[in-house]
Protein backbone atom coordinates (compact mmCIF):
# COMPACT_ATOMS: atom_id res chain seq x y z
CA UNK A 1 0.00 0.00 0.00
CA UNK A 2 1.14 3.09 -1.11
CA UNK A 3 0.98 6.72 1.15
CA UNK A 4 -0.92 8.36 -1.89
CA UNK A 5 -3.86 5.66 -1.73
CA UNK A 6 -3.97 6.12 2.07
CA UNK A 7 -4.28 9.37 2.00
CA UNK A 8 -7.04 9.53 -0.40
CA UNK A 9 -8.99 7.49 1.36
CA UNK A 10 -8.64 9.21 4.42
CA UNK A 11 -9.58 12.13 2.88
CA UNK A 12 -12.86 10.74 1.88
CA UNK A 13 -16.01 11.90 3.80
CA UNK A 14 -17.61 8.78 4.71
CA UNK A 15 -20.49 9.39 2.46
CA UNK A 16 -18.28 9.32 -0.37
CA UNK A 17 -16.78 5.69 1.17
CA UNK A 18 -20.03 4.45 1.44
CA UNK A 19 -20.65 5.38 -2.28
CA UNK A 20 -17.42 3.90 -3.61
CA UNK A 21 -18.25 0.53 -1.83
CA UNK A 22 -21.92 0.62 -3.02
CA UNK A 23 -20.32 0.65 -6.93
CA UNK A 24 -18.40 -1.95 -6.07
CA UNK A 25 -21.24 -4.45 -4.98
CA UNK A 26 -23.07 -2.93 -8.17
CA UNK A 27 -20.09 -3.49 -9.96
CA UNK A 28 -19.38 -6.97 -9.25
CA UNK A 29 -23.10 -7.69 -9.11
CA UNK A 30 -23.55 -6.80 -12.77
CA UNK A 31 -20.44 -8.12 -13.75
CA UNK A 32 -21.89 -11.60 -12.55
CA UNK A 33 -25.09 -10.90 -14.51
CA UNK A 34 -26.91 -10.83 -11.62
CA UNK A 35 -30.24 -9.00 -10.82
CA UNK A 36 -30.79 -6.93 -7.70
CA UNK A 37 -33.80 -9.27 -7.14
CA UNK A 38 -31.39 -12.18 -7.54
CA UNK A 39 -28.54 -11.54 -5.20
CA UNK A 40 -31.09 -9.97 -2.71
CA UNK A 41 -33.12 -13.20 -2.34
CA UNK A 42 -29.93 -15.10 -2.26
CA UNK A 43 -28.35 -12.74 1.03
CA UNK A 44 -31.76 -12.63 2.65
CA UNK A 45 -32.25 -9.27 2.59
CA UNK A 46 -34.84 -6.78 0.69
CA UNK A 47 -34.37 -5.41 -2.70
CA UNK A 48 -34.61 -2.19 -1.22
CA UNK A 49 -31.91 -3.09 1.19
CA UNK A 50 -29.27 -4.62 -1.84
CA UNK A 51 -30.38 -0.95 -3.48
CA UNK A 52 -29.70 1.17 -0.22
CA UNK A 53 -26.30 -0.34 -0.06
CA UNK A 54 -25.40 0.24 -3.83
CA UNK A 55 -26.56 3.90 -3.29
CA UNK A 56 -24.06 4.45 -0.78
CA UNK A 57 -26.61 4.17 2.29
CA UNK A 58 -26.99 3.28 5.38
CA UNK A 59 -27.51 -0.37 6.43
CA UNK A 60 -26.70 -3.31 8.67
CA UNK A 61 -23.08 -4.62 8.56
CA UNK A 62 -24.80 -8.38 8.56
CA UNK A 63 -26.68 -7.15 5.14
CA UNK A 64 -23.02 -6.22 3.43
CA UNK A 65 -21.88 -9.32 4.69
CA UNK A 66 -24.26 -11.40 2.87
CA UNK A 67 -23.83 -9.68 -0.28
CA UNK A 68 -20.21 -9.83 -0.13
CA UNK A 69 -20.92 -14.00 0.27
CA UNK A 70 -23.26 -14.15 -2.05
CA UNK A 71 -21.25 -12.82 -5.24
CA UNK A 72 -18.17 -14.45 -3.74
CA UNK A 73 -16.78 -11.20 -2.32
CA UNK A 74 -15.41 -12.22 1.14
CA UNK A 75 -11.53 -12.13 -0.13
CA UNK A 76 -12.04 -8.75 0.43
CA UNK A 77 -11.86 -9.20 3.82
CA UNK A 78 -8.81 -10.43 4.23
CA UNK A 79 -7.53 -6.66 4.50
CA UNK A 80 -9.32 -7.11 7.91
CA UNK A 81 -7.25 -10.33 9.38
CA UNK A 82 -5.01 -9.31 11.99
CA UNK A 83 -1.86 -10.80 12.36
CA UNK A 84 0.11 -11.44 15.61
CA UNK A 85 3.50 -9.29 15.78
CA UNK A 86 5.82 -9.23 18.50
CA UNK A 87 6.81 -6.07 20.07
CA UNK A 88 10.93 -5.09 18.90
CA UNK A 89 11.85 -5.17 22.85
CA UNK A 90 10.23 -8.79 23.02
CA UNK A 91 11.98 -9.89 20.29
CA UNK A 92 15.45 -8.48 21.63
CA UNK A 93 14.77 -10.14 24.91
CA UNK A 94 14.16 -13.47 22.88
CA UNK A 95 17.05 -12.95 21.28
CA UNK A 96 19.06 -12.31 24.45
CA UNK A 97 18.10 -15.42 26.30
CA UNK A 98 18.74 -17.26 23.15
CA UNK A 99 21.06 -20.61 23.93
CA UNK A 100 23.77 -20.44 22.54
CA UNK A 101 25.44 -23.78 23.18
CA UNK A 102 24.79 -26.98 24.81
CA UNK A 103 25.22 -27.59 28.37
CA UNK A 104 27.19 -31.09 28.96
CA UNK A 105 25.03 -33.81 30.63
CA UNK A 106 25.31 -34.31 33.96
CA UNK A 107 25.22 -38.13 34.74
CA UNK A 108 24.20 -39.11 38.88
CA UNK A 109 25.89 -41.59 40.40
CA UNK A 110 22.73 -43.57 40.28
CA UNK A 111 22.78 -43.64 36.39
CA UNK A 112 26.22 -44.70 36.74
CA UNK A 113 25.31 -48.04 38.09
CA UNK A 114 22.44 -48.63 36.08
CA UNK A 115 24.44 -48.08 33.07
CA UNK A 116 27.16 -50.52 34.51
CA UNK A 117 29.60 -47.86 35.29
Amino acid sequence: MNDKSYIEWREMTDKSLMETIGKFIQTHRLNQNKSQNDVANSAGISSSTLSLLERGEKVRMDSFIQVLRVLDLLYIMDVFKVQDQISPIEYAKLKKNKRKQASPKKVSNNNKENLGW
